[in-house]
């Protein structure tokens, strides 16, 4: 399986989003919190969700 070529990053805070197309050609917007033992990542299937959940992510590490 080939790694994702993620385009269009943004970052918002410590957490970042990221498009890319899966296996079937759909884009997938991912969202990833940067901040150390957090863990946080999900898929989503639109950019604005995406950035909904990146805006309202709270790392519980602090």
């Amino acid at each position: 399986m080939r790694p994702k070529r993620f385009k269009n990053v943004t970052r918002n805070g410590p957490v970042q989003i990221g498009s890319s197309y899966d296996n079937r050609g759909r884009e997938k917007h991912t969202v990833a919190c940067t901040a150390p033992r957090c863990g946080f990542s999900a898929d989503y299937d639109s950019r604005s969700a995406a950035e909904l959940a990146a805006r309202t992510h709270r790392c519980p590490a602090r």
